[in-house]
């Protein structure tokens, strides 16, 4: 029996004629930094509409405390941060791509600042921080720890001030719309199906679709991204026939506030950037017994090294010492992470921050080009829902939200340009889909999304093997049987669930066929980096197969 994730094209049952049509030149799926910042570019040459699939400003850029790398110290080099790119991707990282990121990276920071982006200054100079596998200070910060925020509110400012842009906030895009409607070979994507509680289904028709619609977080029980990440993005390309790139790469951050029964809450890198330890509850340290760079080293090493301590100690926990900075130093450098700690009475002159590992970052997505082109015609993504090749096996700190902010202008440019080649408005061929009634029980969809999460965390986290990977995937087609057969679901939660077992089920296959270690994935079985695989791992869907590549 071929699994239900190779022959589910769309999640509900239509026909294009009969459903309500909005027309737009360009369609941004996404209201994160890539999104908009892609929008904004893309208004200067046609109308835009842009997806947020909740309310407003709420997106994985809003909840990023780190900041944006550029070289931007005269003491610095581009070379220097080209070099800490590569050597934390783990020789996959696509050079030119590299390049051309760390190159752009300065202009952005300055464009920001021009459209009012307050960056965080020491005189007449940018406060330049320093993180993990960086070896120089090269992290430019705005409000301390909530440079997302502040990078957010202003492009979203941007974005609602253009005339050519309207934002449609919680609207879910359940499925790009492609033409003809199998994908793969010539097919074109010509809009999204959508879904607002108020308006109800509809189809967003469009000459260029931008997704930027962000991560994947929330696959896994343990994640510091907020609720929306569900991996929608992957899910929508992957039905589309769209190729996917480096699925199994999820980058875990080693620092999340651990509290029972509270939502995980990042710990910025920073804190460790500013002279914060990591210890155990007698508040002595062991990253040194690790890496050369101790608190410092990258993402992978930190997180794997935790995890391996929990082990050995017996404890579920490990814990950021903070004193020597002190309370007040601490309050005025990250005020969102210290009011956490106040909230849970955390006195951080005195006491020590519990943090534990999370998924973080996913590195795979949507494969594209330096244009930020898909290998499905009309189709671009920029930001956490592409594969770029930038960050190759692990992305080092503060990579993301430059990259968001360079694809995200890239990628809008190449919409221009897309707009010249098709001229005057696309009209695709009507389209039907229908999902087969099914007799099958139905599954509690909120256990299922818990109990992926679980095993996930368990199976596909941090150190996988063979044995648990395979059983894995086991389940999540067992699953899907009971999940992805149903077409009644009439409301974002349920086609998040399917989206995110669609999701897993791809990054378990990636998990299981990468047989070797490398950066973020860590194989126990496959202990050894392999020259062999040094390369992208590439999957697409067929009806018949998983080609992968």
């Amino acid at each position: 029996m071929k699994p239900p994730y190779l022959q589910r094209r769309y999640l509900v049952s239509f026909s294009s004629h009969r459903l309500p049509h909005i027309f737009t030149d360009v369609l941004v799926i996404g209201g994160g930094a890539a999104g908009l910042r892609s929008a904004i570019e893309a208004a200067n040459h046609g109308q835009v509409i842009v997806l947020s699939k909740g309310p407003k400003l709420e997106s994985n850029t809003y909840y990023a405390q780190g900041g944006m790398a550029a070289v931007i110290d005269p003491a610095d080099s581009l070379e220097d941060h080209i070099d800490d790119t590569l050597r934390t991707g783990i020789e996959i990282n696509d050079k030119k791509i590299v390049e051309q990121c760390i190159r752009s990276a300065p202009q952005c920071v300055e464009e920001l600042r021009d459209w009012g982006v307050q960056f965080d200054t020491d005189g007449d100079n940018l406060r330049l921080g320093r993180e993990g596998g960086h070896n120089a200070s090269r992290i430019v910060h705005a409000l301390g720890d909530a440079t997302g925020r502040a990078i957010e509110e202003n492009l979203f400012a941007k974005a609602e001030a253009t005339p050519d842009i309207k934002i449609f906030d919680e609207c879910f895009a359940l499925d790009l719309l492609t033409d003809p409607p199998e994908g793969g070979g010539d097919a074109r994507c010509v809009g999204a199906i959508t879904y607002h509680p108020k308006h109800g289904m509809q189809i967003i028709q469009a000459k260029v679709v931008i997704l930027a619609a962000g991560g994947a977080g929330m696959i896994w029980r343990e994640t510091s991204n907020p609720s929306g990440a569900t991996g929608d993005a992957i899910a929508m390309v992957f039905r589309a026939g769209g190729q996917l790139g480096d699925m199994e790469m999820m980058q875990f951050h080693p620092t999340t506030l651990y509290i029972a029964g509270s939502t995980r809450s990042l710990v910025s890198e920073a804190v460790r950037g500013e002279g914060a330890y990591l210890v155990n509850r007698n508040g002595e340290r062991f990253m040194p017994d690790y890496h050369e760079m101790a608190e410092l080293a990258p993402r992978d090493v930190v997180s794997r090294a935790i995890l391996d301590y929990m082990g050995k100690t017996g404890t579920n926990k490990v814990y950021l010492d903070v004193r020597k900075i002190g309370a007040k130093r601490f309050a005025k450098r990250f005020p969102s992470i210290f009011q956490k700690c106040c909230d849970f009475d955390i006195d951080l002159d005195t006491e020590l921050i519990p943090v534990h590992p999370a998924a973080h970052y996913m590195i795979g997505g949507a494969w594209v080009d330096s244009c930020g082109r898909t290998s499905i015609a009309g189709l671009l993504a920029c930001g956490e829902a592409a594969c770029t090749g930038l960050h190759g096996a692990n992305r080092l700190a503060s990579n993301s939200l430059t990259e968001a902010l360079v694809y995200g202008k890239i990628t809008g440019q190449t919409a221009a340009e897309e707009l010249e080649k098709t001229g005057g408005k696309f009209t695709p061929r009507a389209i039907d889909w229908t999902v087969e009634h099914s007799t099958r029980t139905e599954l509690d969809l909120s256990d299922i999304r818990n109990s992926l999460r679980s095993v996930m965390w368990r199976n596909t986290g941090i150190v996988r093997d063979a044995q648990h990977l395979t059983e894995t995937l086991e389940i999540i087609e067992f699953w899907g049987r009971y999940v992805l057969d149903k077409e009644f679901f009439n409301d974002p939660r349920g086609w998040e669930i399917q989206n995110m077992l669609t999701a897993a089920w791809v990054i378990v296959q990636g998990a299981i066929l990468r047989t070797e270690t490398r950066g973020v994935h860590h194989r126990k079985d496959y202990p050894e980096t392999d020259p062999n695989w040094a390369r992208h791992l590439l999957m697409t869907r067929t009806p018949a197969e998983l080609i992968v590549e």
